[in-house]
């Protein structure tokens, strides 16, 4: 039932967002303004990003219930651990993975994509 379904920022090749069967599933996001920066500050950007799509989409990271996360190194697991544990500070944790990745871009060092109930 396609109709079901509802597509946010959708091109040639993906959805930014989509909705179904209750849930909001985001595409992996990344850095666009602090791209090249730290893993701080792509985080924190990616963070917001993340929050200003699920507000689009009529949810919150309140109700998030996965994440997955890729990190081009993980000797940066600790400060992305630092910026993700204050945004998820209060409210309930999802599950989560955090692995380490090439990116598509070198100068990409995070990517979140997140799945939460509407």
């Amino acid at each position: 039932m396609s109709s079901d379904i509802v597509r946010h920022g959708e091109n040639h090749r993906m959805s930014l967002a989509v909705e179904a069967g209750g849930f909001v599933f985001l595409a992996g996001l990344t850095a666009v303004e602090t791209r090249g920066g730290s893993v701080t500050e792509q985080t924190t950007e990616i963070l917001q990003r993340i929050d200003h799509h699920l507000a689009q989409a009529g949810t919150s990271k309140a109700n998030l219930v996965s994440a997955q996360i890729w990190l081009a190194d993980t000797a940066t697991f600790n400060e992305l651990n630092t910026v993700w544990e204050a945004w998820v500070a209060d409210v309930g944790k999802p599950v989560r993975a955090c692995v380490e990745s090439r990116l598509a871009d070198p100068a990409l060092t995070v990517e979140i994509m997140v799945t939460a109930l509407r």
